[in-house]
Parts: C-alpha cells; sequence; structure tokens
C-alpha cells in the first residue's frame, strides 16, 4: 500500500473521526487500520479486537479496517455490532493486545469514526497524531494477519449481570437512543429484578427517535415522558455508542453527571475511605466538597474520556467521570467508560442509600449554574487565550487553577475558561454557590467576558 493522506481535520485528540464521503471514505479505515497496526507490530503486539457501532456506514469502514490490520500483520479478531465498552470488555476478556471500534459515538448520523485502545491504555494525543505521517509515508509493516470471529455478547451481558445481584426492585425506563447498546440493553434489563420498561432499543444508525446525546435535555424528552406516565422509579438514558449514561429521577428531573457522581461516590467511599475520586474540571464544585465530606480524595483532572482513563491509571483511582457522561469503575470492573455498568452501580447505590433518586436530587448543595458556553475561537488562538487569562489573574492575585484552561475560584463561585481538544471554540462554564444567587452568577460572567475581551475575543451575550 502506498502512502495516504487523511483530512486534516481526521485525526483527533481523543480518536479519529470525519463526515462519510466528505473527509472519511474506507480508504482512510483501511490506512488507519495499516498504520494503527503498525504500531502494534513494532511495539511487539500482535493481536486486535475490533467491533462496529450501528450507523450504516460502519459495516463497510469495519471491513476496510480489518484488511488494514491483517495487512500489518495483526490477528484481528472481530466481536461484530455492538457498544464501545463491549469492545474494551473484549480485549479484557480475550486477552488481545489492541482494540479498534467502529463508532460515530454520539454524533450525527453522517459522522463515523474509530476509538483505538493500545495494550489496554487509552490511544490519544500525540500518538493518534503518530498515524498521519507514518501513513503519509507509507511506512507500513507488511504481512497478513489471521482474521477470526468471536461472540462475546453473551460473556459481556453475563459479566453486567454479577453486578446486579439480588436487588433494588425498582421500576426502570431505559433509552438506548437507537444506538448499538439497545441490544445489550434489553438483554440486561431481561434479567434484573423490578420492572423495566424499553425506549429505542431497535439499533438504528439513522436515529429516528431522537439525537444519541444523553447530555442534551431535548433528547431525554421521550425518558421523561415515560418515567411520569408510567410513575417509575428513574429512567437511565445511554449514548450512540453506550459509553456514557444519562439519568433522570421519578419526578422527571435530570441529573447531570457530576450529581451522579456524588451518589456512586459516597457509595463506594462506605467500602473504601480515603480512595480518590477524580472529576474533570467542567465539575460542579458541589461534587469535589461531597467527595470530600464523605472521606474520599477528589482530584480536579483535564477534560477528555482518554485523559481522565490514563490520569486513573496513574493514580489507582477505583471512581472518576466528566460532565460528559463518561463514568468510569475500576473497582469491582476493568476501568473503562460504560454507561450500562455506571447505570448498575447507580441502581446498587440507590439501594445501599434508602432514598429514591429524587429524594437525593432535592437534598444535593444548591449551586447556580450556566450550561456550557462555546465561543468560536481560531485554532491557533483557542490554546493562547486561556493561558493569558491565567497569567493576568494570576498576577493579580486570584485563586486560580490550571489544570485544564484556567478555573478561578471567587466569593461567588468559579468560572472556568479552556479550549476545546476536537473544535474551534473555547469552553466555558460558570457556577455560583446558593448565597451568591443569580446576582452572583452574574458577576461571575462579567468577569468571564471581561478577559475574554482582554484577550480580543467578542463573547455573544451569556
Amino acid at each position: 500500500m502506498s502512502g495516504h493522506r487523511f483530512h486534516p481535520s481526521f485525526l483527533r485528540e481523543y480518536d479519529a473521526r470525519g463526515i462519510v464521503g466528505a473527509t472519511l471514505d474506507k480508504a482512510d479505515a483501511q490506512a488507519l487500520g495499516r498504520a494503527f497496526g503498525t504500531l502494534l507490530a513494532r511495539s511487539g503486539r500482535g493481536s486486535a479486537a475490533v467491533g462496529y457501532d450501528g450507523r450504516l456506514s460502519s459495516p463497510g469502514l469495519e471491513a476496510a479496517l480489518v484488511e488494514g490490520l491483517s495487512a500489518a500483520g495483526i490477528a484481528v479478531t472481530r466481536i461484530g455490532l455492538g457498544p464501545t465498552p463491549m469492545l474494551y470488555f473484549a480485549m479484557y476478556h480475550l486477552g488481545l493486545d489492541g482494540g479498534v471500534m467502529v463508532t460515530g459515538s454520539h454524533n450525527p448520523p453522517d459522522y463515523n469514526g474509530f476509538k483505538m485502545v493500545l495494550a489496554g491504555e487509552a490511544f490519544f494525543g500525540e500518538r493518534i497524531q503518530e498515524l498521519g505521517p507514518l501513513a503519509a509515508a507509507g511506512d507500513f509493516a507488511a504481512g497478513r494477519g489471521a482474521v477470526s470471529e468471536a461472540a462475546v455478547e453473551d460473556a459481556y451481558v453475563a459479566r453486567l449481570a454479577e453486578e446486579a445481584g439480588g436487588g433494588p426492585a425498582l421500576r426502570v425506563g431505559w433509552d438506548a437512543g437507537n444506538g448499538s447498546a439497545g441490544r445489550v440493553m434489553a438483554r440486561l434489563a431481561a434479567r434484573l429484578p423490578g420492572e423495566h420498561f424499553l425506549l429505542n432499543e431497535e439499533i438504528d444508525g439513522t436515529f429516528p427517535a431522537h439525537h444519541p446525546d444523553p447530555t442534551a435535555p431535548e433528547n431525554l424528552v421521550q425518558l421523561v415522558d415515560l418515567v411520569r406516565r408510567e410513575g417509575l422509579d428513574l429512567g437511565i438514558a445511554l449514548d450512540g455508542d453506550g459509553d456514557r449514561i444519562g439519568a433522570v429521577d421519578g419526578e422527571g428531573e435530570v441529573l447531570w453527571a457530576d450529581q451522579l457522581l456524588i451518589l456512586l461516590a459516597r457509595d463506594l467511599l462506605a467500602e473504601r475511605p480515603g480512595a480518590s475520586i477524580i472529576a474533570d474540571v467542567k465539575a460542579s464544585q458541589a461534587l469535589f466538597d461531597a467527595v470530600a465530606a464523605a472521606g474520599g480524595r477528589p482530584e480536579m483532572w483535564k477534560t477528555g474520556h482518554t485523559l481522565i482513563k490514563s490520569r486513573m491509571v496513574e493514580t489507582g483511582a477505583p471512581l472518576a467521570g466528566e460532565m460528559s457522561g463518561h463514568i468510569f469503575f475500576a473497582d469491582r470492573w476493568y476501568g473503562f467508560d460504560d454507561g450500562l455498568y455506571a447505570a448498575l452501580r447507580l441502581l446498587g447505590a440507590l439501594e445501599r442509600s434508602g432514598a429514591s433518586l429524587a429524594e437525593f436530587r432535592r437534598a444535593l448543595p444548591v449551586w447556580i449554574n450556566t450550561p456550557e458556553l462555546r465561543f468560536p475561537c481560531p485554532e491557533a488562538r483557542k490554546f493562547e487565550i486561556p493561558g493569558e487569562v491565567a497569567g493576568r489573574l494570576a498576577a493579580a492575585g486570584a485563586e486560580v487553577n490550571a489544570t485544564d484552561g484556567v478555573r478561578v475560584s471567587t466569593g461567588d463561585g468559579w468560572w472556568l475558561l479552556r479550549a476545546s481538544n476536537t473544535q474551534d471554540v473555547l469552553v466555558a462554564r460558570c457556577e455560583a454557590h446558593a448565597g451568591a444567587g443569580q446576582a452572583g452568577l452574574d458577576r461571575l460572567k462579567a468577569a468571564l467576558t471581561a478577559e475574554l475581551r482582554a484577550s480580543g475575543v467578542e463573547p455573544p451575550e451569556i
């Protein structure tokens, strides 16, 4: 195979992704397989699992990817259609060196891409960028790796079901959003105690019911309606490839990932006092305070599911999560993000807490916050601006955390400004404690706006 050049937007910070027919085609999939397979082979590893999601383009891209991996001498095990966490599980279950999932995650139907794992480690950042020049030069390993198939869905469902135990006997709504976790979700729900109501469990890459992103309230309307109509205890939503979770309580109110993490952390810390719990810089201060109050060691870390997973390995943290709905357990699980496993841990935590999810929500500290705010910014400037802001504020004596961008704490609360790793935008969030109220939130937004303007960005009204 001669050299191949990917579209400039294809290789991202956390994965490889494009628009099918525009910035991604089968030749890209084959070249990616050949390049990733070359890195595997040259690191002394020779096997990989491959899975794919329910998008219409996924089977064709999977076949081309397998061809590329095999041409690099990699023995490929095809696990077929399923959620991304099943691909991660297959690597452990089958003892394989690497894995590639063909998935567009929560993106629109015309997107697709590849999530890669190397020897149980997240594959991101500079490692992903290595694939570009390697492919362009045609500097590929050569061979003919065997290609086989393995059915792992039964084992995956059985392993998930081990977490169910004997209870609780709750009435739960489940919405797979027509994503690739639908079949596994239905099979798992059938094995759980209680009563379960399924939505959009049919895998359909056109996503006819709603966009498969459980962090957007408009995508939870159908689940909220189900919970309220049937008087359910709670509802669980999954994203397009099943590695993220969303939830609504029995009153139909949405709980965000940092709120769920408070419940999960308290439950885990009851058995593992003093454990480290990691959350990304966008998470509410209420989470970090709650972890400390429960006897844990909260750590604020960079946004990005691969970055969080890597930090967990470095620190030995048993639980981590981020606002996007990725929740990671290395406690009785493998350390990867899995929406269904997180849901099972949530059900168990509710049982042990003796409270409903709605009662838990009502007892949470009150913080007033903005949604995630996004401001267009040229690629050349998006990483520079948070550094400029941090420098100005630190010189003025402000309390600044520069873990990922700049998170500034004041008497009113905090505000965050960071560069997106996947788009030409700056990302911001503001949160005021209850005592500061709306006036405090307005002051935080004004401070953020002033700093953006000082760096030459004119934000829309926030």
